[in-house]
C-alpha cells in the first residue's frame, strides 16, 4: 500500500472533526486548473511578487526571502509544495502575506479569486486520492454553486517538519 494511500485513510477521521468547524470566509485562490481557499482571518495582506533574496540549500518550494517593513518573510511557492510544477511568475501571480500565531509567511500562488463566505452544508469531507496534496493539509471541498474549492489548512502545512525549515531561513 503507498505511503499516500496509508496518509489518506489515517486522516480521513480527523478530515470530518476539521468539516464540522470549517464554516466561516475564506479567500479563494488559483493553482493551474484547481481553486483552493484559506481562512480569511489568516491573511495579513495580498501583493503583487516582488524580487526575493534566495537563500542557498533551501527546497525548491522556497523562493526565499522578502523585508517586509523590517521583519523577513519567507516566501513560498505553493505551486512546487504541491507538486503541480514550475510556471514563469506574471503580472497576476500573487503574494499572500500569512499571519499564523505571530509567524508571518508569504505564499506564492496564480492569481486571488474572491473572499467566500461558507456555511457548513457547503462544506464536504475529503475523499481519498483527491489532490496531490496530502488530506492532512486539507479542511474539505466547498462547493459554491458550480464551482469546487480545495480548502487549505494552512496552519496544519506550514507547521509541518519540512516547514519548520523556515523559520531557519527567517532567522538566519
Amino acid at each position: 500500500m503507498s505511503t499516500d494511500i496509508v496518509n489518506n485513510a489515517a486522516n480521513s477521521k480527523t478530515a470530518s472533526t476539521k468539516t464540522k468547524n470549517a464554516a466561516g470566509e475564506y479567500l479563494t485562490f488559483v493553482l493551474g486548473d484547481e481553486q483552493y481557499g484559506l481562512e480569511i482571518l489568516k491573511v495579513q495582506e495580498i501583493r503583487g511578487y516582488d524580487a526575493v533574496t534566495q537563500i542557498a540549500n533551501t527546497p525548491d518550494f522556497i523562493k526565499g526571502v522578502v523585508n517586509l517593513r523590517g521583519k523577513i518573510v519567507p516566501i513560498v511557492d505553493l505551486r512546487i509544495k504541491f507538486h503541480l510544477g514550475k510556471v514563469e511568475y506574471d503580472e497576476f501571480t500573487v503574494v499572500i502575506i500569512l499571519n499564523l500565531n505571530g509567524r508571518v509567511v508569504g505564499i506564492v500562488v496564480d492569481g486571488v479569486s474572491d473572499v467566500m463566505a461558507l456555511k457548513e452544508d457547503q462544506i464536504r469531507d475529503v475523499p481519498s486520492l483527491v489532490s496531490n496534496i496530502d488530506t492532512k493539509y486539507i479542511v474539505g471541498l466547498a462547493s459554491v454553486e458550480t464551482q469546487m474549492f480545495i480548502l487549505v489548512d494552512i496552519e496544519q502545512l506550514m507547521s509541518s517538519q519540512e516547514m519548520a525549515l523556515m523559520d531557519n531561513v527567517a532567522v538566519h
